[in-house]
């Protein structure tokens, strides 16, 4: 079955940096289109990045244009986010999922943004 499994989370100061990856499994990685949602606390899910099956084609959420940069490792199966530039209002937990709905996607990891 569908795996995605995310980590790299963790407190982090405003204005610092963290990469988080997701490890996937149980599906053709390489076929799918991948993307990364965040949930903050008490709000909704909302859509962060997509990158298309060969990685050429990158799209971002307006609010994190700029900072944040979605990658994938065929090879390793593996999806990633680095997050720069990060700010209190962006403590939330981070999802990837296969579907752009969000509606598989992993247990998610923690990002706290706080000083």
């Amino acid at each position: 079955q569908v795996q995605l499994v995310e980590s790299g989370g963790g407190l982090v100061q405003p204005g610092g940096s963290l990469r988080l990856s997701c490890a996937a499994s149980g599906f053709t990685f390489s076929s799918s289109r991948m993307y990364w949602f965040r949930q903050a606390p008490g709000k909704g899910l909302e859509w962060v990045s997509t990158i298309s099956t060969g990685g050429s084609h990158t799209y971002y959420a307006d609010s994190v244009k700029g900072r944040f940069t979605i990658s994938r490792d065929r090879a390793k199966n593996t999806l990633y986010l680095q997050m720069n530039s990060l700010t209190s209002e962006e403590t939330a937990t981070y999802y990837c999922a296969k579907d752009g709905a969000g509606t598989v996607r992993g247990k998610g990891t923690l990002v706290t943004v706080s000083s």
